[in-house]
């Protein structure tokens, strides 16, 4: 039985006004952006974080799904999920961790508008005072949800398994961990880089929320 995300929280695909309100609290997120895997590294190195909030903030702009999805406690952003088509995040596809797990027939079918295509779950934001409450599995539901909406055939995450990584600290955990991709249904294919996990969710077979 899979797990149920918190009742009190409210999920829905982001709108930027609310990501920027979560996202201007202290902290990495104010300086990121969510933009670490929308570039190679060179890349986003060279921008400041005022360019790196353009970029998050052009992607509202257009025809195209938002890039993620917001859970809201009494009406207050508290998490964020970025999950887009893998082919999106570059750093993803030039990862070694994903490298480790892909096959050639896989390459296929990964674009915006592609039916059947991967989608990427890369990062959780969460507000200070709302950690371990259930946000982080109420948006990996609202992530899935989304991702079927605009005709995702799979979901696919990249999550930190604390089991053999028990310090990684909030620089590692972003990515979500092993055991809560789990909860939501996913299924391990690759753990050859270790302390690291490739996870999917076949979504040709039915709602996983």
């Amino acid at each position: 039985m899979k797990h149920q995300p918190a009742r009190d929280l409210a999920r829905a695909p982001a709108e930027w006004s609310d990501v920027e309100r979560l996202f201007g609290l202290p902290g990495e997120p104010s300086r990121c952006w969510c933009r670490f895997f929308a570039f190679t590294g060179p890349e986003y190195s060279a921008l400041e974080p005022a360019a790196r909030k353009a970029q998050l903030r052009e992607k509202f702009d257009g025809a195209s799904p938002a890039p993620g999805v917001l859970a809201f406690r009494d009406g207050l952003p508290v998490g964020w999920c970025a999950v887009e088509p893998r082919t999106c995040y570059p750093r993803v596809l030039r990862s070694r961790v994903l490298r480790s797990a892909e096959a050639p027939a896989e390459a296929a079918a990964t674009g915006p508008g592609q039916p059947g295509g991967i989608w990427s779950v890369t990062c959780f934001v969460v507000a200070p005072g709302h950690r371990r409450s259930g946000v982080t599995d109420a948006l990996l539901h609202a992530a899935v949800d989304h991702a079927r909406a605009h005709g995702a055939g799979v979901v696919e995450g990249y999550p930190v398994d604390r089991g053999l990584r028990p310090k990684a600290g909030a620089a590692d955990l972003y990515h979500g961990t092993l055991n809560l991709f789990l909860r939501a249904g996913f299924q391990l294919v690759s753990s050859t880089v270790p302390g690291r996990a490739v996870v999917r969710l076949d979504l040709r077979g039915g709602p996983a929320s």
